[in-house]
């Protein structure tokens, strides 16, 4: 072979391999993001805070589509859709979590589990919480982080101060073993809806009432349809970030970096979110001249807590008393000390 040939063949080899990095090096990865919020809630605004992060870290290597409300799949399929492949991110509720199989997550859905914020963040921040999503590896899942929805209050057309006044009474949940249990414990019937589902439930009486976050309540103006608010606090409501497993492994560890990070920044920035519009939501409810608001006294937390003491009991056995005992303790020592 001629010496030109020869040069002409290694110039072209060079050439076709410069491309192909060149090609790859740019190759784009997707991660299509579905969750079941709204994209004005602070969920809906943690996700797409997100995109803009990761798709800036990673200098738009991947690339962030987001899907709220719905629009790709329900809260009852998109777990399996992560499973599948169909998507790669989701932030389920902590509630569907357990309903899928992994029934440690019960415990974040035990009412009066958790005495306030900082004790949330003790948890999900720490051994327990970081323990608990890695539980999820076996389900094909890999848990990125933990993101608040806040505190939560009831409403009915009635006033809800003592366990007795649920007795009869149609009160929506999210789909929870816990929650049915904590329904069943006050007398009341628990019904499973959809959010979108609730409005148009309460206006026709389907349902006499709902338990969720004062910015949930708000947003969703079910204070049109309801004359009784109690500011109860007696459950919390969060989500979990994760991703498709195998997606996760098959990603090069910068990228995987990039993600991690920004999901850092972006949780801190949809947990602020969440607690700054719960108090705006609380303040607005409080002032609407049409609704009744009320705020459980100590005596009526102690009656409340003293009938739904069963439900943590009960689930003791199925949750692990440790875990039980790690996330409740701050709540038991101001029960005990009167706080």
């Amino acid at each position: 072979m001629k010496l030109a040939t020869k040069l002409h063949l290694f110039l072209l080899g060079l050439a076709l391999s410069l491309t192909s990095a060149i090609v790859s090096a740019q190759t784009t990865t997707v991660i299509k993001f579905s969750h079941v919020s709204a994209s004005d809630t602070p969920k809906g605004k943690a996700a797409l805070r997100f995109k803009e992060l990761v798709e800036e870290a990673s200098r738009r290597r991947i690339r962030v589509d987001v899907y709220p409300n719905n629009l790709l799949y329900k809260e009852s399929d998109e777990l399996e859709a992560l499973q599948l492949g169909a998507v790669q991110m989701l932030a389920p509720s902590l509630a569907k979590l357990a309903e899928f199989g992994s029934p440690d997550f019960e415990v974040f859905d035990l009412p009066f589990a958790f005495a306030d914020k900082d004790a949330v963040a003790r948890i999900t921040e720490g051994p327990i919480g970081k323990g608990l999503l890695k539980k999820l590896d076996s389900k094909g899942m890999i848990g990125l982080a933990y993101w608040n929805s806040g505190f939560k209050i009831m409403s009915a057309n009635k006033a809800l101060k003592t366990p007795a006044d649920f007795v009869g009474l149609n009160m929506r949940i999210h789909p929870s073993r816990v929650l049915s249990m904590q329904m069943e414990a006050l007398g009341a019937a628990p019904q499973i809806l959809d959010a979108h589902e609730v409005y148009p439930a309460l206006q026709v009486h389907a349902i006499d009432g709902a338990e969720g976050t004062p910015a949930s309540f708000y947003a969703r103006k079910w204070y049109a349809v309801q004359s009784n608010v109690t500011i109860s606090n007696h459950g919390y409501l969060g989500s979990a970030v994760v991703v498709n497993k195998k997606f996760w492994e098959n990603l090069p560890s910068d990228l995987r970096n990039a993600i991690e990070v920004s999901m850092r920044e972006a949780t801190t920035y949809g947990n602020l979110l969440a607690e700054q519009e719960n108090a705006a939501a609380l303040e607005r409810i409080k002032k609407m001249k049409k609704l009744t608001v009320h705020t459980l006294t100590e005596a009526e937390t102690a009656a409340w807590r003293q009938a739904l003491l069963p439900v943590q009991k009960e689930l003791e056995g199925r949750i692990g008393k440790a875990i039980v005992f790690a996330v409740t303790r701050d709540s038991d020592a101001r029960r005990v000390s009167g706080r």
